[in-house]
């Protein structure tokens, strides 16, 4: 058994790697996360921070042995505190893709390293070929950090005149420049809920892009789930009413206090609502269901949604609040179940249920930041998307990763 120590107190990069391990080997990998390197493992993983402070002992020199996870503007402090310059790095934030792929590597590597001496040429070779391509990557990374920080700046640059359109129609709506006939009133709710969809997508997108260069912490407040949802089924009325789609909510009582973002659990429901219209026929039905759940919360760190997590038990009192949403549509293919939560993940053949790659993507992003969960079922009779967010007391500690462009939904840009 190969054992891996992650170096970092970040709870969403321990939940990415031992999901990452599990699917690469099953249970013949050890692996075990915290601020104490002094143990001997097989490879570490280095969560650098400016003030991390590199144990005496460390081999630079057994490159295959240790890599490296820090932003670009944290470089300059790392190269002051590592000796060499030929080392392996990843630019935060990191995919799951290109983790898999170095802890592949590095995990394969360790198990060479027992290899008699008749091999060692080969494995000079594949670790010079390894170099390149790591020192390829980062430049790729820092080349689509420079594009991302352009696409940045160019899409705050088009939310403001959507801004503008939103309010303008809002202001005509509420009749504060003069009366309107009904159809009148049609047009500029069907105009301001279209300028209002593509203002959400551009926020989506500029959450993506920004991230990196956002440093700020949530703020959860004590909220009202049923308010949450009121105003989100409030958003999507001119869609539903175009297709002549009605809604049913039924809520059972929220027996602990709920703390979240507000804004930004309203942005999970209206993104999972408006896939559940688009794929809902005219005159159909789109349920919202909310109860008090039993979630064992522990497997977070080991793994996606399983079927025994979606069951509440007698044995056990709820410990958070679920909400399913549950759509007439023609369902989702099971080899797409996961993926839809992927950023930038689409797929073809006209049910593609992404939103782009964004929508999804960022109520994943969302959710995990409240150390809730969401998944999705299907079935011939539609999609149901749920959500958990858990119950916790307002002071209690919530650690998470402060990278990537989550930073970007508490920053107040969006």
């Amino acid at each position: 058994m190969i054992d891996v120590c992650l170096v970092s107190q970040s709870t969403e990069l321990h939940k990415l790697c031992s999901e990452v391990l599990e699917e690469l080997f099953g249970q013949n990998v050890g692996f075990h996360a915290g601020t104490d390197h002094r143990s001997k493992s097989d490879v570490y993983i280095w969560d650098f921070q400016p003030n991390m402070v590199f144990p005496d002992d460390l081999d630079w020199r057994q490159k295959q042995k240790h890599f490296f996870l820090l932003q670009r503007r944290q470089m300059p402090a790392f190269r002051q505190k590592a000796p060499s310059p030929d080392l392996n790095l990843l630019l935060k934030p990191v995919t799951r893709a290109t983790l898999k792929a170095f802890l592949a590597n590095s995990l394969a590597a360790s198990k060479d390293s027992a290899v008699g001496p008749q091999l060692h040429s080969m494995r000079a070779d594949r670790d010079e070929i390894l170099q390149c391509l790591i020192h390829t990557n980062l430049k790729l990374q820092e080349y689509d950090q420079e594009r991302t920080n352009f696409l940045a700046r160019a899409i705050h640059d088009f939310r403001a005149p959507l801004t503008a359109l939103c309010g303008y129609s809002g202001l005509l709506l509420g009749e504060q420049l003069g009366t309107l006939t009904e159809d009148q009133k049609e047009v500029l709710q069907r105009m301001h809920y279209s300028a209002k969809r593509l203002s959400r997508m551009a926020s989506a997108m500029f959450q993506l892009s920004v991230g990196q260069q956002v440093d700020t912490k949530p703020n959860f407040q004590k909220g009202d789930v049923r308010e949450c949802i009121d105003q989100a089924v409030h958003e999507l009325m001119p869609f539903a009413d175009e297709k002549r789609i009605s809604f049913s909510v039924e809520l059972s009582p929220v027996e602990e206090p709920l703390f979240f973002e507000r804004s930004q659990l309203e942005q999970v429901l209206i993104n999972i609502l408006d896939n559940a219209c688009k794929f809902t026929p005219r005159q159909g039905l789109v349920e919202i269901q909310g109860y008090p759940f039993f979630w064992e919360r522990r497997r977070q760190a080991t793994g996606g949604p399983r079927q025994h997590d979606r069951r509440t038990t007698d044995s056990h009192a709820p410990n958070s609040f679920r909400v399913d949403i549950r759509d007439s549509g023609a369902g989702i293919s099971p080899e797409h179940l996961n993926s839809i939560f992927e950023e930038y993940t689409s797929y073809s053949g006209g049910q593609d249920r992404s939103g782009g790659g964004l929508g999804l993507a960022i109520c994943r992003l969302i959710l995990s930041r409240h150390q809730g969960r969401i998944w999705a079922e299907s079935s011939s009779a539609g999609a149901v998307f749920s959500f958990v967010l858990p119950f916790r007391l307002k002071d209690s500690p919530i650690s998470v990763e402060s990278n990537g462009f989550e930073k970007a939904l508490y920053a107040g840009v969006v």
